[in-house]
Parts: C-alpha cells; structure tokens; sequence
C-alpha cells in the first residue's frame, strides 16, 4: 500500500516538473541569483568608499626633501706668530740743493746793422721831357682811353729801346707783366722807397733779388703798355713811399 502511495507522488512530482514546475524552479533559482549578486555589488561599493587615504599604501617611497640649511662659515684662526709684519720703508728725506752759483752771463754783442734809410739822390732812368706829369688828386685826358682818369707816375718821353738806368742803389724786388703798364720792374731802396718802371721791353736786364747800383741798366724802353700806346715812346716811372703813390719829380733832380 505504501509503495503505491509513494509511487503515486513520485509520479506527480515527475509530473510537475515536466511541466510548468520547470520553469517556477528555473525563475526562483535565477531570482535567488540575482539578489545574491546585488546584495555583493552593493556591499563591495560601501567598502571602497569606507577606504580611507591612510589606509592606501603607496608603491613608491615619499622622499622628504630637506630644508636648505645655510653654509657654515669656516674660520681660520692664522696664529700670530705665522704673519710676518713688514714695515713701510721710511721716505728719505729730499733736501733741497744750495743753488749754483749763478755765472755771469756775457751780454749778447750787437753787431752794428745798416740804417734801412732812404737813399740820399736819385738819377733820372731815362733823360727826355716829362710827356705827362704825376696826377693822383686830380683827372687828366688819356688819348688812348680816350677818357678823363688818375695818373701814378710820370711819363718820359724816350727812345723806343733805349736803356732804362736805376735811379738809385738798391735791390730787385719784384718783375711782372702788368695788364694796362706792360713789362714792370720794382726796386726796394730802403726806409720804405721803391721805384716803379713800366712800359719796358718784354725781357729786363735784371732778375729778382739782384742788387743794383745806382745808374745800371734794368732794361730798356718797349711798347708793352696798352694803356699808353697812344702815346709817343716813353717810359712810365712811378715811385712809392711806405706803399703809398708819392710824385717821382719830387724825387729827380731838376734839369
């Protein structure tokens, strides 16, 4: 009797799992799982927040840095008996020398110069009438400017190449070729007096820096003066006194 009541109920449970029990105890074992599995997620996550940083051990050492600290000095002590006191040479003392005797100088000797003075007399450079006289305060006519002007010297009149003497002694200061007077000669005669002759040859007898005397030729009578071409043959003599235009027949002698 009994093994037809257990037979009986292994049949129904037989029964039941073939069909819908399966699927009942299928759903209740996936469901135990799963709250299984939440109830593990959450209790995990409680734990990681509960973690504190104290609890985390690092994988590398902290190394404290220390703190710079200053140097300390080193002090030498340099015993006394190690330095050597070297004392400052004395100055000697400079003293002053009795001055030389002071020898007496000799006085300078002054050898006796020429007096630069005037000469004394002068000769005519060529003889013959004074053609046209000195003018320098007032006009007079010039025939070949056909105009009214000044006149620095005296013009007289001579022979076309005649010898033209020096007035007086004397030194050759200066030759040139003057634009209006032609071929020019200048003798210094000293204390400021020079004389002047113009209208001469194109070649003079004389260069500059000779010395003449009174009476030698310096060269003779030309035709170089454009301004006076007009004019008969003659010379043009003029002489100076301290740069100024002064009249030569002051100077000449009369006839």
């Amino acid at each position: 009797m009994e093994d037809k009541k257990n037979d009986s109920g292994q049949s129904k449970l037989e029964g039941f799992f073939a069909g819908k029990g399966f699927y009942i105890v299928l759903f209740l074992c996936i469901a135990v799982i799963g709250v299984s599995a939440w109830t593990l997620l959450s209790s995990g996550k409680s734990a990681v927040q509960n973690v504190s940083l104290d609890d985390i051990e690092l994988s590398q050492p902290v190394v404290a840095t220390p703190a710079p600290t200053e140097a300390a000095e080193t002090v030498w002590e340099i015993p006394e008996d190690a330095v050597e006191v070297v004392a400052e040479p004395e100055q000697p003392e400079v003293q002053a020398e009795a001055p030389a005797a002071q020898q007496e100088q000799p006085e300078p000797v002054t050898e006796p110069q020429e007096a630069d003075t005037a000469p004394a007399s002068y000769v005519w450079p060529v003889y013959g009438q004074i053609e046209k006289p000195y003018a320098m305060t007032e006009l007079i006519y010039d025939r070949t400017m056909a105009d009214w002007r000044t006149h620095d010297g005296i013009d007289i009149e001579a022979t076309l190449g005649g010898q033209v003497l020096a007035a007086a002694d004397g030194t050759v200061s200066d030759i040139y070729a003057d634009d209006l007077l032609g071929t020019t000669v200048v003798i210094s005669h000293g204390g400021g007096i020079e004389s002047v002759y113009s209208n001469l040859a194109e070649l003079p007898t004389v260069t500059v820096g000779q010395s003449v005397a009174q009476g030698d030729t310096i060269g003779s009578v030309g035709t170089t003066a454009l301004a006076e071409a007009g004019e008969v043959y003659h010379l043009h003599f003029a002489m100076r006194a301290d740069g100024q235009s002064v009249d030569p027949a002051e100077y000449l002698p009369k006839f």
